[in-house]
């Protein structure tokens, strides 16, 4: 059983290791090696899932690698397998032979191997090291076009920023050492941690997942991460690194309950991050953009679930958006491959234009939008109902969270199917700029292009140019961004861009697109009976409130309610801070950055002027004790140690006097002896 499990995890691990360090020359294999490695991942992935293996090994003194497979774990890690095999498939059409196919494929099997690692570890050590290891291998991905300055801040800025969080770990590790979970740091025993360690414990958990997961305060680094590529994107916010910390707290439900008070301090930052990061998606006009906010929206549910202890429903709600977060990210990716622009309205008539690709963009949105049948109404009622049990006001945040979601879902509905504006209407169609210098069209991140001048569901400032993908806010566009300009005469384009009817999606995208699609409808019927009692039986635990059918009835009226007043009328106009992410990067410089930079300025003064300088006078004075050491000093020693080296010539003279090699002197020399002994000897008595 343990084979299973070991191989579960240094499959993918070890292939992605070999296809990173092969480099260049295995370019031309990677995506078929990758996808096969994915779906034998997979297969892997459901038998521990149906076993629930176990394996151990040694590491350290008491302090052994520990892994296991629950219910929990086993669901996570089938779900990390699939969405993992669905985004390689789709790579492998999407990152081109130019690329460096092998780093990419290899880095995206690291990236998935660490997830596995992490859902998987049953002890703090382990778990430090796969955390670890995804975050590095998360930096590498964000800045996998690293010769694009902009993508290489853009990944530093995510790596420090949960960097940052992650030290919440190495607290609850220490603290759970002082507590007496010295001998294991099993997951299982930390909410048996004495007082005040449990509090310490407690408080390092949440931040880390916070920061893991994009929550308040740490949400503006997922803004950075869209500058990977689209790939990177949908494994990152729907099965890795960015649901890491929501899969923590589901798993550590225990911990925040025997706190006290990190379940409910978990729950509320949960739903202020669906609600306000929600409305931070509204205010959107950049694809990727909508999605990354829309991201820390979703997983705010999961996290609110983890506060209030319903873990079936924080389960089922993270395989539904999982399935419906990357599908939305691929068809974003395959739209920015084929036409060179991502804001929303630079989009229209992208859905007509790629029926595939629109029909299943459509049901990620409306999954994303909690519409009825749809698997994300369902799961929002399952948490949600835990929400109601403990607090009306927390159900209420929550409901709220569900409408702004039909909100940001529908508007970016409305843009990608409202038609493309006609040549020759009067009307401005959108020509993709060329000239960026960047690896392939993704570099429209900093291309612009010029929308067209009809109203928008919460465009604000019909007509006004935008910046197609200049990033996030606040951030210069990167070098070889051009100023908008008008589009060329019909029928021309610049050389190597789409024409204006778009292109064909490579055949190799359609599959995986499908498969996501009907995952967001059939996923619908693991939260309603009698899947969902079975979830709950795998899962183990307390049981946990159910909803209701008004409680149904009333998210789905409303989800309609708020779909159809936005597809009639639009999306509200919101401006800043909405747009800028709550200005929570500022914040964070603001208060963080800046301080510390001043702090370690100062440190650095100090450390010039008072600590070398001390060195220097120490140096100075050691310098001079040594110069008046040998003049003074040395002089007499030299003189007493050439005084004993006198003497001892001359008492080797004397001795070698006696040594004549006469026998006589020597019987002579022997009698005189005993003469003096026997003379002694008369004396003393």
């Amino acid at each position: 059983m343990s084979a299973l499990l070991w191989a579960l995890i240094a499959l993918p691990l070890t292939v992605g290791a070999l296809l990173t360090a092969a480099g260049r020359y295995a370019d031309r294999a990677a995506p078929a090696v990758a996808v096969a490695c994915a779906t034998a991942t997979l297969g892997l992935a459901v038998a521990a899932a149906l076993r629930h293996p176990t394996a151990e090994a040694p590491l350290l003194e008491h302090l052994p690698v520990r892994l296991a497979v629950d219910g929990l774990s086993g669901l996570t890690a089938v779900t990390v397998a699939a969405i993992t095999a669905a985004v390689l498939l789709f790579s492998a059409g999407d990152i081109g032979p130019g690329e460096s196919r092998a780093r990419f494929f290899g880095l995206m099997l690291l990236f998935s191997g660490s997830m596995l690692t992490t859902v998987t570890a049953a002890s703090l050590p382990v778990l430090l090291m796969a955390w670890e290891v995804m975050g590095a291998t998360s930096w590498a991905l964000i800045g996998f076009w690293w010769r694009d300055p902009a993508r290489g801040r853009a990944a530093n800025t995510a790596f420090l920023t949960t960097r940052a969080a992650d030290l919440g770990l190495y607290l609850a590790a220490g603290a759970a050492l002082a507590g007496g979970q010295a001998n294991t740091l099993a997951l299982d025993g930390l909410s048996r941690t004495a007082e005040p360690w449990l509090s310490a414990v407690t408080a390092g958990v949440i931040v880390a997942a916070l920061g893991k997961s994009a929550q308040l305060p740490f949400s503006f680094w997922l803004s950075h991460a869209m500058r990977g590529p689209s790939p990177v994107s949908a494994l990152l916010h729907s099965a890795t690194m960015v649901v890491a910390g929501a899969y923590l707290l589901l798993r550590l439900e225990p911990l925040l309950s025997a706190s006290g008070w990190g379940g409910p301090a978990v729950a509320w930052t949960g739903a202020a991050t669906a609600v306000l990061l929600g409305l931070v998606a509204v205010a959107q006009t950049d694809l990727k953009q909508l999605l990354a906010a829309s991201s820390c929206a979703q997983i705010g549910f999961m996290v609110m679930a983890a506060g209030t202890g319903s873990v079936t429903g924080g389960t089922v709600q993270l395989m539904a958006h999982a399935a419906a977060k990357s599908l939305a990210f691929l068809v974003a990716g395959a739209w920015l491959t084929a036409l060179g622009v991502r804001t929303l309205p630079a989009l229209r008539g992208s859905a007509r234009r790629h029926r595939t690709a629109g029909l299943s963009f459509t049901v990620s949105a409306l999954t994303l939008a909690g519409i009825p049948p749809l698997s994300l109404w369902a799961a929002k009622d399952l948490l949600l109902a835990g929400a109601l049990a403990e607090s009306a006001w927390l159900y209420a945040v929550g409901l709220a969270a569900g409408v702004i979601s039909a909100v940001y879902a529908v508007k970016a509905l409305w843009f990608v199917w409202r038609p493309a504006p006609v040549p020759g209407s009067g009307v401005p169609s959108v020509t993709p700029v060329s000239g960026t210098g960047l690896p392939r069209r993704e570099s429209s991140a900093s291309a612009t292009h010029l929308p067209d001048t009809a109203p928008a569901p919460g465009s604000g400032r019909p007509g006004r140019p935008t910046v197609s993908g200049s990033g996030p806010p606040g951030e210069p566009p990167a070098p070889g961004t051009q100023l908008p300009r008008m589009p060329s005469a019909p029928g021309s384009r610049p050389p190597g861009e789409p024409s204006a009817s778009g292109t064909r999606l490579p055949r190799v995208e359609a599959p995986p697109f499908v498969l996501l699609a009907v995952a967001c409808v059939g996923l619908t019927a693991l939260a309603v009976p009698p899947a969902r009692d079975a979830v709950a039986r795998v899962l183990g635990g307390a049981t946990q409130p159910v909803p209701v059918a008004w409680e149904f009835a009333l998210s789905g009226g409303l989800a309609l309610l708020a779909s159809a007043i936005v597809w009639t009328w639009g999306a509200p106009a919101l401006g800043a801070p909405w747009t800028d992410w709550l200005r929570l990067e500022a914040a964070a410089r603001l208060l963080l950055v800046r301080p510390t930079i001043r702090v370690a300025h100062a440190l650095a003064v100090f450390d010039d002027r008072l600590l070398d300088r001390a060195v220097d006078g120490v140096a100075r004075g050691v310098l001079a004790l040594a110069r008046w050491t040998d003049r003074r000093v040395e002089t007499g020693v030299d003189r007493a140690v050439e005084g004993v080296a006198s003497a001892a010539r001359a008492l080797g003279r004397w001795a070698r006097g006696p040594q004549s090699g006469q026998l006589h002197q020597y019987l002579a020399q022997t009698v005189a002896a005993f003469t003096v002994l026997a003379i002694a000897l008369v004396l003393v008595r």
